[in-house]
């Protein structure tokens, strides 16, 4: 695929017969027609310690049961991710399997082999973590995989020390790191800042005087080291290995956000806003509410350690900030697509970062959008 930079774009877009990236001038996101803002509503707010989630709803939805996501791809061997330079990926072309040469030879950290043998397009999100291989790795940005494609080289991050060896066949994980790594996954595109977020447990600035957070960087540190020599990220999510008990915070807000949720008709959940303490920090919203039930478990686990590794202030935003945050950001806009499959736009705004997946096939939608405030 070619990626080409273009100067401050005006006039009409150009074609999307290309791949690249375009600076396009400040104003409102010009969005395709899959998800319009205007069709959302926020319920009232899911508060737990220090984390307030707001349901988003919609009465209008779009059909995504013909996308694949990561987790049903590897658990059923549709989807195979390698090493790069691993062993010949055996790709069904429906006939017989074919043998396919990797991409190039030699081991990367920064790069993976990805197959997709299904017959429906493949949903990454920045931040999911493949298991296994050399060491784990995480996404580095959302985009789609069509169905029946070449090996795809994959750019990812690692997010596991101290290992480099036993294979190179990868599983699903079921998680989705937390927000500040995340953030430096999906918007910085930085190993080491990864590799700083996920021993720190957050990247974000604490009010002075505020209180110590239940899970520190010293027991994300000694966490990591149990079993050592590897340092693997999975192990923040084991209770037992950290100390503080990550499954009864998870439950508890589950257990309330499906409270507040069942009253439901004629609408779906199909994201959330989610708050630390005052602060309105993130969100993910996507297509449909089908599409939110198969990322919401993980995305939970996720909101909650990095709640965990905050200040405890139980301070809460007010639905107003809320709204305040969905609001259209008007900034630079930078686009990338690949003819035919998808386009992924990126939108900054002072601190405020939003990123727009958008499938192009067999219609035209947003598929999932993530807003957060910068760390």
């Amino acid at each position: 695929m070619e990626r080409t930079l273009l100067g401050t774009l005006f006039g009409s877009l150009l074609g999307i017969g290309w791949l690249g990236f375009v600076w396009a001038p400040p104003g409102p996101p010009s969005g395709p027609p899959g998800k319009p803002d205007s069709d959302w509503r926020l319920l009232e707010p899911v508060t737990y310690e220090n984390l307030t989630i707001f349901p988003v709803a919609s009465g209008r939805w779009a059909d995504t049961s013909g996308f694949l996501t990561l987790d049903e791809g590897l658990s059923s061997g549709s989807v195979l991710v390698r090493e790069q330079g691993s062993e010949t990926i055996i790709r069904d072309r429906g006939i017989r399997p074919v043998p396919v040469p990797e991409y190039q030879t030699g081991a990367s950290v920064n790069r993976l082999v990805l197959v997709n043998r299904s017959k429906r397009p493949l949903l990454l999100l920045a931040g999911e973590l493949v298991s296994g291989g050399k060491q784990d790795r995480i996404i580095s940005k959302d985009r789609i995989v069509p169905p029946d494609a070449e090996p795809l080289p994959l750019d990812v991050f690692c997010v596991e020390h101290g290992r480099w060896s036993a294979g190179s066949v990868f599983a699903a994980a079921r998680i989705i790191v937390h927000p500040s790594v995340r953030e430096k996954a999906a918007v910085d595109q930085k190993q080491e800042e990864v590799w700083d977020a996920v021993r720190s447990g957050t990247t974000a600035a604490a009010p002075a005087a505020a209180p110590p957070p239940p899970l520190s960087m010293a027991e994300i540190t000694s966490a990591m080291q149990r079993d050592a020599p590897t340092q693997a990220y999975a192990k923040i999510y084991d209770s037992r290995a950290v100390g503080v008990p990550i499954e009864n915070f998870v439950e508890e807000v589950q257990k309330r956000f499906a409270k507040a949720t069942s009253g439901l008709k004629s609408e779906r959940v199909v994201g959330v806003v989610v708050a630390y303490g005052s602060e309105v920090a993130w969100s993910d919203i996507f297509a449909s509410g089908d599409l939110f039930d198969h990322y919401w478990n993980k995305l939970l686990r996720s909101y909650a350690v990095e709640a965990l590794a905050r200040p405890t202030l139980r301070e809460h935003p007010s639905m107003e900030e809320a709204r305040e945050f969905l609001r259209p950001l008007q900034g630079r806009e930078t686009q990338e697509s690949e003819p035919g499959v998808y386009r992924w736009r990126e939108i900054r705004e002072g601190r405020l970062a939003q990123i727009d997946l958008d499938a192009l096939q067999p219609r035209e939608m947003t598929l999932h959008r993530l807003k957060l405030h910068r760390t």
